[in-house]
């Protein structure tokens, strides 16, 4: 049965012609484009450049001690190996884009992985800094392999909750607690796949009426909307990310 669709507001008709549609470009570009406030939810997990980590998991198939990684070649379009201050400042600008286009009650669940760099904890702290941060949530996964012997093996992800003042959680969402027990997602191409549960977890959990995932990649975000009976707006750089987004939009019957 088809999910009872929320109608878009009659004075945000100038967001229309993006509703329910993968949008390929560059993000900051794409988002520039749209008007602001248009939105009242992103949820969305970016690249983590994890390839330009200190670790010996992820490295070239000669030095790397896990030559079979999904992400060894990155993602299509993008190598996930920028220098680090390079990154931060570009995270920092998808945000502040993010916070043009978000509704004055509205807010983005963002997804990011700590690591240990250099044998200290990177939390992401430079990349929301001066945001407003209201919450982190915890999200717990299954645990993946740990090649390092200096710390224990890393079981979940951390979603920050960067609000809007007028933000507020749909009736008895509180009730819910910060720490969220989902399984990665498989049997998917893309190499990093954001669970559609997890998205559809931050999705039913405010009263948005439409919803932007500005690193659509496999669209599980966008899935995770049309199943909750949202409008959403998907933006990926890769041409072929959005040609996946489409097609597993187009079979969410089958993906649930």
């Amino acid at each position: 049965m088809e999910a009872k669709r929320h109608p878009a507001p009659a004075f945000r008709s100038e967001i229309e012609d993006w509703l329910g549609e993968v949008h390929q470009g560059d993000c900051i570009e794409r988002m520039r484009q749209m008007p602001p406030g248009s939105v009242d939810l992103i949820v969305t997990s970016p690249p983590y450049n994890i390839k330009n980590s200190t670790g010996n998991g992820l490295k070239n198939r000669s030095g790397g001690k896990w030559p079979q990684a999904a992400l060894l070649e990155g993602y299509a379009g993008h190598d996930d190996a920028m220098p680090h201050v390079d990154y931060v400042e570009w995270q920092r600008a998808c945000l502040s884009a993010m916070i043009r286009v978000l509704s004055e009650e509205g807010a983005i669940f963002y997804n990011h992985k700590w690591r240990v760099q250099g044998g200290l904890l990177q939390d992401r702290a430079d990349i929301v800094a001066g945001f407003p941060l209201r919450q982190i949530i915890i999200w717990q996964r299954r645990g993946g392999i740990n090649f390092n012997p200096g710390y224990f093996l890393p079981t979940y992800e951390v979603i920050y909750l960067i609000v809007k003042r007028g933000f507020r959680l749909a009736p008895k969402a509180n009730a819910q607690g910060d720490v969220w027990r989902i399984p990665q997602e498989s049997n998917n191409p893309h190499p990093a796949p954001f669970p559609v549960a997890l998205a559809q977890k931050c999705i039913d959990s405010t009263e948005a009426r439409i919803v932007l995932d500005p690193f659509i990649g496999s669209g599980s975000a966008v899935i995770a909307a049309e199943l909750s009976g949202r409008n959403w707006v998907g933006i990926d750089i890769s041409e072929d990310y959005c040609k996946l987004a489409r097609q597993r939009i187009k079979g969410i019957g089958k993906i649930h």
